[in-house]
Parts: structure tokens; sequence; C-alpha cells
């Protein structure tokens, strides 16, 4: 059970909540995910399953696309659609091209600061318990960059949106920012997370579909009933194993390698090891995949024990000299 799996997470779920589900269904405590959806979000959540975990480390900032709706007029505390109106509705009277010039505004790297209904802390606290109290706190803001922002369409009230941004950004806060400069206020109404790094929504699958492929009914993962699913059949069952993202789409910025037989023990025990360092071109045909030519020292690799099975992140020290970062046998 060790790989990506890419779930498409319902609205009204933290992501907390659907590690929690897959962690059932799986029978897998070993699960974590890659960048947090907001709760009133869905789309594209990233799952990393049994040692696969240990390369969370290389997401940490890893760029994200969503699409969505922003409601203007109407401001609220949380900056979605789940909070309360911080004050009337206001009238809406620019145009799509006046919204178009605004939004251009935040393109770039910015300065943003998080909404006070967050899971950032302040002195160890979450914005949001302090927010829910309604206590006095301050948000530093934080450096984000928005690579994009395109307004496709707008009907005098609501807009619908694409945007590819940095880790860290908020869009509820982007939404909220949007509004304060157009005088009228708005919120962000619907969000869908469409892709992380090469994590799309196109891949992404239902808790449902992942349930049915381990013979679990809903009624079961979704409540705090004990079942337990049969770990001999688990690894052979081809229905789950085809939901899993293709080892050789994950961290496809890395050059790849086959290792030898004989160089797996060094590997399994994080030892420098010595690999041949050539991209096969035989690989098309299980994924379009780029070809690497050359990997300078410091390079990061990864490492195939054959054309499915990922065993290792490795460094490249010197010549065809690798030292195992991660280890994943």
């Amino acid at each position: 059970m060790d790989g990506v799996l890419i779930i498409n997470k319902p609205s009204g779920m933290t992501s907390h909540d659907v590690v929690a589900r897959v962690r059932r269904i799986l029978d897998e405590r070993s699960v974590g995910h890659l960048g947090t959806l907001d709760p009133s979000a869905k789309g594209v959540l990233p799952l990393v399953v049994g040692r696969f975990t240990r390369l969370a480390a290389f997401y940490t900032e890893a760029d994200k696309h969503y699409e969505g709706v922003i409601r203007f007029g109407v401001a609220t505390d949380t900056y979605d659609a789940d909070g309360e109106p911080t004050g009337p509705p206001q009238k809406v009277s620019f145009s799509l091209e006046e919204l178009r010039q605004a939004a251009a505004r935040f393109v770039g790297k910015i300065q943003q600061t998080p909404p006070p209904f967050s899971a950032k802390k302040v002195a160890g606290v979450p914005a949001y318990k302090l927010a829910r109290k309604k206590q006095d706190f301050e948000l530093k803001p934080k450096e984000v960059e928005v690579k994009e922002l395109e307004i496709a369409s707008f009907d005098g009230e609501r807009a619908n949106f694409k945007a590819w941004v940095s880790s860290g950004t908020y869009l509820r806060s982007l939404a909220h920012d949007l509004g304060q400069v157009l005088r009228t206020g708005a919120h962000l109404e619907g969000l869908t997370r469409t892709a992380v790094r090469e994590f799309s929504l196109e891949k992404a699958h239902s808790l449902e579909e992942v349930a049915a492929a381990c013979g679990v009914k809903p009624s079961d993962f979704m409540s705090d009933k004990k079942y337990y699913v049969n770990k001999e059949i688990k690894p052979a069952n081809t229905a789950l194993q085809s939901l899993f993202l293709h080892p050789r789409l994950v961290l496809p910025e890395f050059p790849a390698i086959t290792a030898p037989p004989e160089a797996l023990v060094k590997i399994r025990h994080g030892n420098a090891v010595n690999l041949p360092f050539f991209e096969r071109r035989d690989v098309a045909r299980y994924v379009s995949e780029p070809l690497h030519p050359t990997a300078l020292p410091g390079t990061y690799v990864r490492v195939f024990e054959n054309q499915m099975r990922l065993i290792a992140i490795a460094r490249r020290i010197a010549g065809t000299l690798f030292h195992p970062k991660v280890v994943l046998l």
C-alpha cells in the first residue's frame, strides 16, 4: 500500500476528515495529505500512503490551481459563504473590465493577511479558535505569489475565476481583498482545487470509489464502527491499485534512473551507490515522461527498481555516485 492516491474531496469535510476516512477504508495508519484544503472547498487532495509519506517533504512549496466563484456586495467574517455578513449588502456597479483591472493588481508577489478563521497560529493557538471566542488578535501578512488570476465571467454580482497561486495563498483572502479594493465587499462563494503540482482533478477519485475497490460500504467508513480489511488480499487488489497514481508521474521534475539488482541492498541501507545514469527511451510505453540528458552534482533523481516501482529519491554526489535521501524499500 505504498503510493499516491488523489482524492476528489467533497465540500463539508476537512482534510483531516478525508485522511481519517481513507485510513479506515485501507486499514492503513500511514496516510497523510499534501496540502490542506478548506472544509467548504472541494477538489484535489493528494494523499501519500505507506512509505510514500516520506515524500511529503518534497511538496512543502507546491503550486496550486483553482476555479471558483466570488460574490460581490457582501463581506463575511470568514471570507467565505459559511460566515456571517459583516454589514449590510452593498451596491455593485462596476463592469467586467473594471473587475479585471482590479484583479490584475493582485497578480505577482503580494503581501497577504490570512483570514481570521484559519489554521494560522497565534501564540500557538489556531486563529479560528480565537475568532470563535471573539478575542482580539493580529495575524501578520505573508508574501505569497499569485501567478495567474483570470476573471472568466461576471453577471453583475458573481464572478467566475481561475487562479494559479503559490503554496500558502488563501483564495478567501484574495476574494475579500478584491472586494475591499472595489469598495463593495466580497466573499468566496465556491472553490474547487483543480491541481496541486503534478496532481490533477482528472486523476482524482471519490471516497466512494476507493471504498468500493476495497469492498467497503460507505456506511462503514463514515461511522465509528470498527471493521477490518483482509491484508492478505488487499495488496493484490487490482481494482484498488488502479486508483493509485502511476509511480512514473510522481515528482516528474526529477530525472529517473533504473537501479541494477546488485544496488538494491546498498539503497535499502541508505548507503551511497553507483548507478548508471541514463534515460530509457522505452518508458514511453508506460507514461509520457520528459527525458533528462544529464544531472548535475546535487541533483535529486528518482530511483526505480524497474519501470514501475519507485524505491528511492537519491542525490547525485559526483559522476555515477548517488546517495539515497529517501528510501522507499
